[in-house]
């Protein structure tokens, strides 16, 4: 795939994986994650599966792979970037 269909699979699975994971960014971060997600899941499926699944930009197993590595990638952010006031919504949910 050429450097345009990265960028626009990465914003398009960015954005999906931003509302599955409910978590807004900006178009440029969104972009970056989808990017980054896509990346992550072609390596996680080579690497466990032995799957190369990044073929093609209309190929349906590319598009579930970089879903999979941006909402697991996001995962790892937010738990990241979370954890001091996690623990804190959670006790302020148990005084209700």
């Amino acid at each position: 795939m050429g450097v345009i269909a990265w960028i626009v699979l990465g914003l398009i699975v960015g954005l999906i994986a931003d509302k599955v994971m409910g978590s807004p960014h900006g178009p440029i971060i969104t972009t970056l994650i989808g990017i980054a997600g896509a990346l992550l899941g072609g390596w996680i499926a080579d690497k466990l599966f032995h799957v190369n699944n990044i073929r093609g930009f209309f190929n349906l197993s590319t598009w579930v792979t970089a879903l999979a590595g941006a909402v697991v990638l996001l995962a790892v952010v937010q738990l990241a970037t979370n954890r001091g006031s996690l623990g804190t919504s959670r006790r302020r949910g148990l005084r209700h």
